[in-house]
């Protein structure tokens, strides 16, 4: 370990045998969720930056729609709304691909891909 981090984790234990750490505002609850799930690794401190500044990038806000739409998917019980729910997908991760070239859409159509195999379509 180095000279630095010792005296940082002294300097910490010291304060924490003072009591220094009691009584701070959200203790005991777990930290806010700060980052994109979604978002790869790579990217996340980019977004974070630009997001703090007010802005949200298209593909995100794309890639937070296809999400949604994946998820309604899921739920939804009447045979004709889930055939237009899957299309509307597709269609929706196409022309983020065309626009994005695909990046953060590879894991959404992976996703779609897997709740479309379990959906069960009644043939009438």
């Amino acid at each position: 370990m180095n000279v630095l981090a010792e005296l940082a984790e002294r300097a910490i234990r010291e304060a924490q045998e003072r009591g220094e750490f009691e009584g701070l505002n959200g203790q005991g609850h777990p930290l806010p969720e700060s980052c994109d799930p979604f978002m790869p690794e790579t990217l996340r401190m980019a977004y974070k930056v630009l997001k703090n500044a007010g802005y949200i990038p298209k593909e995100v806000e794309d890639q937070r729609e296809i999400r949604s739409l994946i998820e309604c998917l899921e739920q939804e019980t009447d045979e004709s709304r889930k055939m237009r729910q899957i299309q509307k997908v597709q269609l929706f991760i196409i022309r983020a691909k065309m626009e994005h070239g695909g990046l953060l859409q590879e894991e959404n159509e992976k996703y779609f891909r897997k709740v479309v195999a379990r959906v069960t379509l009644n043939k009438a």
